[in-house]
C-alpha cells in the first residue's frame, strides 16, 4: 500500500488532508514540521498550508529526498523558496473562491482538471516568481502562479487547499499525487 506523510506545517485544514488521503485508501499519518526527514519512509510527502514560514521546521529537508512531494499552500510557497522561487504578499488577501484556468493539461497533479476548476485559495502570501526547473502549471484573476510544477525532481505545488469541501474536484489532485508516488 502507498504510503504518504502530511508535514505538519500548524494550518487550519492538516487533518483534512490526512483525511483526504485515508479516504483514497493510502496509508497516512500527520508527522511533526520537526521530525528530521531521515526518520519518515514514505512514499510520498505531502507540505500541509500553515500560517507561516517561521515554524516550517525540518520541512525543507523533505525535498532533497527520493519521495515525490506536494505542497499545499504554504507548502508550495516552501518548495518554492527553497528552490529560489520568490514569495510575497498578495493583491488579493484572505480564503475566497477562486476561478482557476489549468494551463498545462499534460501537468500530472493539476492537468486532468483542464481548462478549469473552482478551487478555496487563501492568497495573502503567494509564489510570485517561479523557481528553476519549475512551469506555472495554473494560473487564475487573483494570482498568477495558482500552482506549479517540477516534474523532474518530482515537486508539485497548488496554491488552494484541495483538501475542503469547497474545492471542486480536489479529491482528483490527491488521486493524481497517489498515481505519482506509485509511478515514481
Amino acid at each position: 500500500m502507498t504510503r504518504i506523510v502530511v508535514i505538519d506545517l500548524h494550518g487550519q485544514f492538516t487533518h483534512l488532508e490526512r483525511r483526504a488521503l485515508r479516504d483514497i485508501g493510502v496509508d497516512t499519518e500527520i508527522v511533526s514540521a520537526d521530525t528530521p526527514a531521515s526518520e519518515v519512509d514514505a512514499d510520498g510527502i505531502v507540505l500541509s498550508g500553515g500560517p507561516d514560514m517561521d515554524r516550517v521546521g525540518n520541512a525543507p529537508d523533505y525535498l532533497d529526498g527520493d519521495a515525490p512531494v506536494f505542497g499545499i499552500c504554504l507548502g508550495m510557497q516552501l518548495i518554492a523558496r527553497e528552490r529560489g522561487g520568490v514569495i510575497g504578499g498578495g493583491d488579493y488577501g484572505g480564503y475566497a473562491d477562486v476561478d482557476v484556468e489549468i494551463v498545462d493539461d499534460e501537468d500530472p497533479l493539476v492537468g486532468s482538471l483542464a481548462p478549469e476548476t473552482r478551487v478555496w485559495a487563501s492568497h495573502a502570501d503567494e509564489v510570485k516568481e517561479l523557481p528553476d526547473g519549475f512551469v506555472r502549471t495554473a494560473t487564475s484573476d487573483v494570482c498568477g502562479i495558482e500552482a506549479m510544477a517540477d516534474v523532474e525532481a518530482d515537486h508539485y505545488g497548488v496554491q488552494w487547499h484541495p483538501e475542503v469541501a469547497h474545492t471542486e474536484r480536489g479529491d482528483e489532485v490527491f488521486e493524481n499525487f497517489v498515481a505519482i508516488c506509485e509511478s515514481a
